[in-house]
């Protein structure tokens, strides 16, 4: 296993981590009953953080944040000498992960998305593990978290009997979801991002090739461009321009201290 804690990328803590590891310390958080907040972030999910600084330490408030995209994991070796040989993508975690908490008989809560992508999710999931016990499932509402909300969402988690939270909403809202409800729950939330869309067909993945190469950004831009062009042809030039002033000292990246208040209001 790699685990060589959290290092700094553009002010954003990221760990140096790798699939076993991750997914351990997922595990350990359900069987131990305790709250545990991870995410996968890539280029993408930093540079949200980047430009965000409430936001930003929020992200280093997760217990984890795993590299999700092959440039992130870049970053870790360039900055940092970590020697990672693999990015920890998240819908490849989210199979790691479920694989053990089929194994051992934790159930688990699916949250987020549409009610279509989740009627063919679960089918899909159920497929590739079959002794997988999904505790329970609730669609986005797309909106704002109504007064009180927040805990009946909780108390209907809680009252399934799940022992993991895989949370679909895409960035940064699962991100923020996540942090929100970590206090509420004795368990770990894993904010997948398109996990759910990938894994339920909607969704096809890159080659393998260019997932190596860090070439899925412009698979996603192909697949999506009115939607995501302003994420990749606006925020990977800055990512790199800041990478380089991070390696060279021109630009100090201090990471802002974890955040400890929930937020006033947060996408459900």
């Amino acid at each position: 296993m790699t685990a060589q804690g959290k290092r700094n990328v553009l002010g954003v803590l990221v760990d140096a981590t790798d699939y076993t590891s991750a997914t351990e310390q997922v595990v350990a958080a359900a069987r131990e009953r305790r709250p545990l907040a991870l995410t996968a972030l890539a280029v993408h999910g930093v540079m949200t953080g980047v430009l965000d600084p409430a936001h930003n330490a929020r992200l280093n408030s997760f217990d984890v944040v795993t590299p999700d995209g092959q440039p992130v994991r870049w970053a870790l070796n360039l900055l940092h000498h970590a020697g990672l040989t693999d990015r920890v993508y998240g819908p490849t975690l989210t199979l790691h992960v479920l694989r053990r908490f089929a194994d051992e008989g934790l159930p688990v809560y699916l949250y987020g998305s549409t009610e279509e992508t989740l009627a063919k999710l679960i089918p899909a999931l159920e497929r590739m593990f079959p002794a997988l016990k999904i505790a329970g499932v609730e669609p986005s509402k797309f909106r704002a978290v109504r007064p009180g909300e927040d805990a009946e969402i909780a108390d209907r988690i809680r009252s399934s009997g799940a022992r993991l939270v895989l949370v679909g909403l895409g960035c940064p809202r699962q991100e923020v979801f996540t942090y929100a409800m970590r206090p509420l729950l004795d368990m770990p939330l894993m904010a997948v991002g398109a996990a759910f869309d990938y894994h339920a067909g909607l969704l096809r993945q890159p080659p393998p090739w260019m997932q190596r190469a860090g070439l899925e950004w412009f698979w996603r831009l192909g697949l999506e461009p009115k939607r995501l062009w302003r994420r990749y042809v606006i925020l990977n030039p800055a990512y790199l321009t800041r990478l380089a002033g991070q390696k060279t000292g021109l630009w100090k990246a201090r990471p802002p201290a974890p955040a400890t208040e929930r937020p006033a209001t947060f996408a459900v």
